[in-house]
């Protein structure tokens, strides 16, 4: 058995090594992709291992090197850190097997760098999980953007080119414009850039210091994080919706935009505090913030034709579900916040893919296409209605339960206003996102000018007109379909194991 303090200098190395087989089996499709999905197997062993770890109490660490005295790379991971590492290794391995069936179905151009690309990005997200300080954070959420920068930019046109440049001018300008100096800031006034080893943050003993700064200083970090999408920070989010679809999925589910909205709850925990933040309101104008984005993404999305697109401006909105509670500074929000991360990756995800396989399968991209498309395409818009229905917020999927959470920490904190955001969200959630298996299963086919129908031409299900996308483009969305079903009923334990992260929290 690895124990936990190895596992994770070797969850770091481990898809770089297999980034090497990747580019040395280059011209073997093959063994190519077989190092990919190897490497995703031992990833998965190794978050596994520590996930257990934690969960049992112990707090694994690793310290690579000193940059500076005070500076180290190092590495400790907690509740949170274990659960986004384990959420993205085991959504990396189905995307892997998405990936391939997507990028060999739509006779995709350039696959070595692609999945290249995937696994050092995929390094740099477990960096950002186990980070054990605000520098390490830095370094690896940098590598992050560039490591996902080529896979923006995959398809090489201008589109893609003009994606590629927001997502990476957005990104970078405010990691080093908002977000570095909110590190140095932290450092000048405490000495250390260290994740408190315990909830409670490292600023409440400098109330002297901080009390007349902490709303500036809170702001440097909710926008600085600028994969967190909040408003006005997210046009690189919908703009990067240029890239494959396997690319989506990870920049929605699986690394990109969790490690954003990670790295802010993380810090709200670990260096401001939640007792803190509560006791000096100073959370309270970007809990409003983050309201307001929820509200306004889901009105953009109700007006997006195309799929990926109305799915990335959901996204916009379902990220700022994981600031609320950051900025609600109560432990209900938080813990709502939190299961929001491993909701929100299983149901996202599976909506990514589904588009991806209507788009391999029936090359239809905009939602005033798939009238009737169900009907050919049944196991894939089944999945997509349980997805929907998992971001809506309905049981029994997983999304049920963080706004279940978001709603206690919002009566927790008196903000009677946010449960009224949350309510509207999830009537909004419905137009735009259950409209579209409505759409597929019950309506007519659209029928072209000399009326034949693109669809089916009854409404009950032909089984012999079945025209689904390739297996690995289907099976994949139907398991992490099937994973939001069962998180759903795995509710209470992973409560529990979120528990630390609030134990001095009100």
């Amino acid at each position: 058995m690895v124990s936990p303090e190895l596992a994770i200098p070797l969850s770091l190395v481990l898809p770089i090594v297999g980034c090497f087989f990747i580019w040395l089996f280059g011209k073997q499709p093959n063994l190519r992709e077989g190092a990919t999905l190897t490497t995703a197997v031992v990833l998965l062993f190794l978050a596994v291992t520590i996930f257990s770890a934690v969960g049992a109490g112990a707090r694994p660490d690793y310290v690579a090197f000193d940059v500076l005295p005070s500076l180290p790379i190092a590495f400790r991971v907690e509740p949170l850190g274990a659960l986004f590492a384990l959420i993205a290794a085991g959504l990396w391995l189905v995307n892997s097997g998405y990936s391939i069936g997507y990028m060999r179905g739509h006779d995709e151009p350039h696959q070595t760098r692609f999945y290249m690309s995937f696994a050092v990005a995929i390094s740099s997200a477990i960096g950002v999980a186990f980070a054990a300080n605000l520098f390490t954070l830095f370094i690896f959420y940098e590598v992050l953007t560039l490591s996902t920068f080529p896979l923006v930019t995959h398809k090489g046109d201008a589109s893609a080119r003009r994606g590629g440049r927001i997502y990476l001018g957005i990104l970078m300008g405010t990691s080093i414009g908002l977000l570095l100096p909110g590190i140095a800031w932290i450092y000048a006034i405490t000495g250390t850039t260290d994740f408190s080893a315990a909830p409670g943050g490292i600023l409440a003993a400098h109330v002297d210091d901080v009390a007349p700064i902490l709303p500036l200083l809170l702001g440097l970090f909710a926008f600085g994080v600028g994969k967190a999408a909040l408003m006005p920070i997210h046009p690189w989010l919908p703009n990067a919706m240029v890239a494959p679809t396997p690319v989506s999925a990870f920049l929605h589910a699986v690394a990109v935009v969790k490690a954003g909205v990670f790295s802010v709850l993380k810090i709200v925990i670990y260096i401001f505090g939640v007792d803190f933040l509560a006791e000096t309101g100073a959370a309270a104008p970007f809990m409003w913030i983050a309201g307001g984005s929820i509200l306004v993404a889901s009105i953009v999305a109700m007006q997006k034709d195309n799929l990926k697109a109305r799915l990335a401006y959901s996204t916009v909105s379902q990220l700022s579900y994981v600031t609320l509670g950051a900025m609600l500074a109560t432990s209900m929000g938080v813990v709502g916040g939190a299961m929001q991360i491993a909701a929100h990756a299983l149901g996202k995800m599976t909506l990514f893919m589904c588009a991806g396989a209507i788009y391999v399968g029936a090359h239809k991209t905009l939602v005033s296409e798939m009238r009737g498309l169900g009907r050919t395409m049944p196991i894939t818009f089944a999945a997509f209605f349980v997805g929907a229905m998992s971001i809506v917020g309905l049981p029994p999927l997983s999304g049920s339960w963080p706004k279940f959470f978001l709603m206690l920490g919002a009566a927790d904190a008196g903000q009677m206003a946010i449960i009224v955001i949350l309510m509207i969200s999830s009537v909004l959630n419905v137009i735009y996102l259950l409209s579209i298996p409505v759409q597929a299963f019950y309506l007519s086919p659209e029928t072209t000018a000399d009326g034949r129908a693109l669809g089916a031409k009854s409404a009950a299900v032909d089984w012999s007109a079945i025209k689904e996308a390739p297996v690995l483009c289907v099976v994949p969305p139907v398991v992490t379909a099937l994973g939001a079903l069962a998180l759903f009923f795995f509710a209470d334990p992973l409560f529990h194991y979120l528990q630390p992260l609030v134990e001095s929290a009100p």
